[in-house]
């Protein structure tokens, strides 16, 4: 692993039952870039971040987070899963979810403190969001919803961002404000993972690029790897229909 390097993948395998996701996959992830993560649906991309993550198996392959394996650095790691996964109905106000983002931090009986108090509120303001911390999570539109999980992501001040797909029912101009902040994380060395659907904006938004379908189809600068070349090979059949609804 190279000085800068913050995620090393060899040889990543992963299978659910007898269907394999993802195949054979090498990666190396740099510092202080944002990553966007680009395929088709089914192409594996939640499964990746899922086995970087440490939340499942892999079936062969190493995978090395900040030149630890994934579970020794949950601390490190911050994760905003695609909003089907969340429970938006469960019963807890905004203030409350953003704290947790400051729970991996904290021994099983160790209390917050004023710093976690004060990052709290920062980042609630960053997002935002300090208007609506009395209010319940299901109470709030889309984006309001999405802003609240990403504080919570932030509040803990990773090293790591992993992000699926969390513009989805936001507005243009929340998106903006999401990539802004990004950008500046990216700037203070956060590495940050994004799975992203709209190619018209790839370029605008990341700086480096991952091209997956099950396999590894590229990885690198967005000006030599997110080509019409690579990214037919990523979406194959399916490329006609995205110009289509663009």
């Amino acid at each position: 692993m190279t000085m800068q390097s913050v995620i090393k993948i060899d040889d990543l395998t992963v299978s659910y039952g007898n269907t394999r996701v993802l195949s054979n996959i090498f990666l190396n992830i740099d510092a202080g870039n944002i990553y966007g993560v680009i395929g088709p649906n089914g192409a594996g991309k939640s499964t990746l971040f899922k086995a970087i993550l440490g939340m499942i198996k892999v079936s062969s392959g190493n995978i090395w987070v900040l030149g630890k394996e994934p579970q020794k650095a949950y601390v490190d790691l911050a994760y905003l899963p695609q909003k089907e996964e969340v429970d938006i109905q469960f019963p807890v106000i905004v203030s409350d979810v953003v704290r947790i983002g400051r729970l991996a931090h904290k021994g099983v009986f160790e209390r917050l403190n004023s710093v976690d108090y004060e990052i709290i509120n920062q980042t609630m303001i960053q997002l935002d969001i300090l208007k609506l911390k009395d209010r319940s999570i299901s109470d709030l539109s889309g984006g309001q919803q999405q802003r609240v999980f990403l504080a919570r992501a932030l509040a803990q001040r990773p090293k790591i961002l992993f992000l699926d797909e969390p513009f989805v029912g936001v507005d243009i101009k929340t998106e903006m404000s999401i990539i802004q902040i990004l950008k500046e994380l990216a700037e203070e060395g956060v590495t940050i993972l994004l799975v992203h659907h709209d190619l018209s904006t790839v370029s605008n938004y990341c700086d480096q690029v991952i091209l997956i379908n099950q396999r590894l189809i590229g990885c690198g600068p967005i000006e030599t790897t997110f080509t019409d070349e690579n990214i037919a090979k990523t979406y194959g059949g399916q490329l006609k229909l995205l110009h289509k609804i663009s």
